[in-house]
C-alpha cells in the first residue's frame, strides 16, 4: 500500500472543517457555553425537551344487550371498537366510563335495565387502548358483588386500571395515578346515583363515597404536596337526555375546580352537554344501543394536551354511533 496522496489530505482537511462548522452552528443554535473541555447547553427550549402529552376522554361504554348481539353476529369481541381504535390508541392515555360489569357470574339485581357483559369483551377495550376506566356508575352493581369483583379483577389482569370502585373503602376511594413523561396525573371517579349502602366498607367491596368536602380536601392536598400535577374528576351524574347541565352539576363542578381539579369529566345523561373551562358536563354515549334518537347515537370525545405539567389545549371531537353500535369519528 502506498503513501496517502495529496487528494487524500485535502479530503481530510475539508471533512474536518465541515465538522468544526457543524459544531459551532449547533453551539449557537442550541444556546450553550464552554466549561473546560465540555459544551454546556443552557437555553434549550422546553418544547424541544418535553413532548406534549395527549389524553382522550370518552363517555358511556355499554357492552351488553344489543351491542353484545353484534359481537356475537360478527364473531368478534373487538367489534364495537374496530372503527375508532385508531383514534383512541393515538393518545398517551385513554379514559372512559364502563357502564356495567364484565363477568360470567353474579346475580341479576332485578332492574329492567340490567347490564352484564361477557369477560371476553375486554379484548375490545384492550384494542381501543383504554388505560383507566371508571366503575362509579349506576349500572356497575346490576349483577351484584360477585360481578363487580370479577370486573375489577379482569380489568387489572389485562392492564386496565379501574377507578371509583374497589375491594375495600381505601381502594374504592383512591385515585389512579399515572405518570407520563414526568407528569403525574390523578384520576378520581364518583357517582351520586347510588345509596350509601353500596359504598365500599372498611373491608367490603363497593363503589367510592361521594362526599364533596372530603373530595375537595383530597384534591387540594394532592396538588399542594406535588403528589399530582393534574387532577381529573370523573362524575356519573345529571339528568338523562337533558342537553343542559343542571344547577347542581354546575355548582359541584365549580366547587371542585376551585379546590384544584383541572378537569371534570361527566357522563350518564346519554347526550352531550356543555363543555367549558375544563368541565365536560356530559360526553354522552360512546358505545351504546340507544337508537331511538339522534342525540343518543352521538357523543363527544375530549382531547386534552398537556405541556410543562399544565393543560395547554382542550379539543372537543365528535363521534357518531352507527347502526351496529360502533362509534365513528366525524368532523365537527
Amino acid at each position: 500500500m502506498g503513501f496517502p496522496t495529496a487528494r487524500y489530505f485535502c479530503f481530510l482537511i475539508i471533512f474536518g472543517a465541515l465538522a468544526i462548522s457543524a459544531g459551532i452552528f449547533g453551539y449557537f443554535f442550541w444556546g450553550g457555553s464552554f466549561e473546560g473541555n465540555e459544551i454546556v447547553f443552557e437555553n434549550i427550549s422546553p418544547e424541544i425537551i418535553e413532548k406534549p402529552i395527549t389524553l382522550l376522554f370518552v363517555g358511556d361504554i355499554m357492552l351488553s344487550r344489543s351491542v353484545a348481539k353484534q359481537m356475537e353476529k360478527y364473531g368478534d369481541y373487538r367489534y364495537p371498537f374496530l372503527k375508532i381504535a385508531g383514534l383512541t390508541r393515538s393518545a398517551d392515555l385513554t379514559f372512559g366510563n364502563l357502564e356495567g360489569p364484565i363477568s360470567a357470574g353474579g346475580l341479576n339485581q332485578g332492574s329492567i335495565y340490567s347490564f352484564r357483559a361477557k369477560p371476553e369483551v375486554v379484548e375490545g377495550l384492550m384494542l381501543a387502548g383504554f388505560d383507566v376506566l371508571s366503575l362509579a356508575n349506576n349500572h356497575i352493581w346490576d349483577w351484584g358483588s360477585e360481578a363487580l369483583s370479577d370486573t375489577i379483577d379482569i380489568l387489572k389482569k389485562n392492564g386496565i386500571e379501574p377507578v371509583g370502585a374497589g375491594k375495600n373503602n381505601f381502594e374504592a376511594n383512591s385515585p389512579a395515578i399515572k405518570e407520563i413523561n414526568g407528569t403525574k396525573i390523578a384520576f378520581f371517579a364518583y357517582t351520586n346515583l347510588y345509596p350509601e349502602s353500596l359504598e365500599a366498607g372498611f373491608d367490603s367491596l363497593g363503589i367510592s363515597s361521594f362526599n364533596l368536602e372530603e373530595i375537595k380536601g383530597k384534591i387540594s392536598q394532592m396538588k399542594k404536596s406535588g403528589e399530582a400535577d393534574i387532577v381529573v374528576v370523573s362524575l356519573h351524574w345529571g339528568e338523562e337526555y337533558k342537553r343542559e347541565a343542571n344547577r347542581y352539576q354546575r355548582d359541584t363542578a365549580e366547587s371542585l375546580a376551585e379546590s384544584g381539579a383541572d378537569l371534570i369529566i361527566g357522563h350518564h345523561p346519554h347526550v352531550i352537554q356543555e363543555i367549558e373551562n375544563g368541565i365536560a358536563y356530559s360526553l354522552g354515549n360512546f358505545v351504546f344501543d340507544q337508537s331511538f334518537s339522534e342525540e343518543t347515537m352521538e357523543g363527544a370525545v375530549l382531547k386534552v394536551v398537556i405541556k410543562d405539567k399544565k393543560i395547554s389545549e382542550i379539543i372537543p371531537l365528535k363521534i357518531k354511533i352507527n347502526d351496529t353500535f360502533q362509534p365513528e369519528e366525524i368532523s365537527l
